[in-house]
């Protein structure tokens, strides 16, 4: 059999699907800017501000060129695969203005590869990260003007993919659109730090062994809508998803569970689920680890904890028996939920199987160790410290 190659390598080249090129975005810049929202007046999620950032794919053309353009709906075909299938996946960021008036993104290449790798679970087209990131600097750059710039506002990113392949056969997108929107954000406690109570629940679940809830996808979010309302009637801020008979806990609410502990030798353990797939692995999750174990080497002394105390983290089994009793034993120091919204939520009081299980509450809202990293994450967010280059300017 004969092989025929082209005597054309541009040909070639210009025949394979382009990939996402950051170089290659339009800019079209809204005729009329919108009014600022008075910082106080923020409701979560429901600022529109005046640009968008999007681009899409198709399996023969590849990745169109990016755009910058005024904010606008989208346009989709009814059959499109994301409003029959859920292919939907997405990430939380934010930028923060510095004392510098330079604005930052918060250890953003963590989320671009978290975003791929949902991506992939769900089996849509992939993309250039690096591409990606330079294309939301530049985006940022241009709406840096609905960064509040009152301490503990910020702007909150949502970048997001969805297939948009047209028809109703099951199967994997091969159509997509990345799309990007941003929306001022005020402190997720007005008024101080106040503890939240939580609701045990083992009856419905959030996430399973095998299944999705290691990866940030919308398809998870949705489930956990009416056990939700079931525990705001009930009294209860948000849930605590438990799994299997032994009653494992999982996550918050949609926040990262942790349990800090007094040990005999005066040290403290600070315990949270590991990461089995049924997990997100947060990025607060992660940088609350990070800082723990750097002020246990020396390397970053956490505040209000003496340096001779060390923190020992622990990735493992937490099951709500093992809470109880160390309750009941007086070990319990604090418990907090972690997450890029809230960054540190005080846990007060747990509900489970009829009655409440009261947990410590401190003076500042947050215990020792979650004021501490409330404190040196938000410091390094803003640019105020520095630490891994977890700070990166938009520039």
């Amino acid at each position: 059999m004969a092989i025929l190659k082209s005597s054309n390598p541009q040909a070639v080249a210009e025949a394979r699907p382009a990939e996402l090129d950051a170089s290659k975005l339009v800019v079209t810049l809204a005729k009329t800017l919108k009014p600022l929202p008075v910082p106080e007046s923020l409701v979560f999620g429901q600022t529109q501000t005046d640009h968008m950032l999007v681009m899409n794919h198709d399996p023969v053309h590849g990745w169109s060129a990016p755009e910058i353009k005024p904010y606008a709906p989208l346009s989709l075909d009814p059959m499109s695969s994301c409003l029959q299938y859920c292919p939907n996946v997405f990430e939380g960021m934010k930028a923060y203005l510095g004392p510098d008036g330079k604005a930052r993104l918060f250890r953003p290449r963590k989320n671009m590869e978290r975003l791929a790798r949902s991506a992939d679970r769900v089996a849509l087209p992939p993309f250039n990260t690096d591409a990606l990131l330079t294309l939301i600097e530049r985006f940022i750059q241009i709406e840096k003007r609905w960064i509040p710039t009152k301490p503990g506002y910020s702007l909150y990113i949502r970048p997001t993919i969805i297939g948009t392949r047209a028809a109703l056969g099951v199967a994997a997108s091969d159509s997509a659109c990345i799309f990007v929107i941003v929306t001022p954000a005020g402190p997720y406690f007005r008024g101080g730090t106040k503890p939240i109570s939580l609701l045990a629940v083992s009856e419905s679940v959030r996430s399973w062994p095998g299944g999705t809830g290691g990866h940030k996808l919308g398809l998870n979010y949705a489930p956990g809508f009416a056990p939700q309302r079931i525990a705001a009637k009930q009294g209860y801020d948000q849930i605590l998803w438990l799994l299997g008979d032994d009653q494992r806990v999982t996550e918050v609410g949609a926040m990262n569970f942790f349990l800090v502990a007094q040990r005999d030798d005066g040290d403290l353990d600070i315990i949270t689920p590991p990461l089995d797939g049924t997990i997100l692995p947060g990025l607060t999750r992660d940088s609350t680890l990070t800082l723990a174990n750097a002020h246990t080497s020396g390397k970053l002394l956490l505040p209000s904890i003496p340096a001779s105390q060390k923190l020992h983290t622990h990735e493992r089994v937490l099951t709500m028996s093992e809470i109880t009793a160390l309750s009941a034993q007086g070990k319990i120091i604090e418990s907090f939920g972690v997450g890029t919204a809230v960054v540190v939520a005080p846990v007060g009081r747990i509900g489970h199987e009829g009655k409440d299980l009261i947990l410590p509450v401190h003076e500042a809202g947050l215990g020792p160790v979650g004021k501490a990293m409330y404190t040196v994450i938000t410091d390094i967010q803003t640019g105020r410290r520095q630490f891994e280059n977890w700070s990166v300017l938009c520039e």
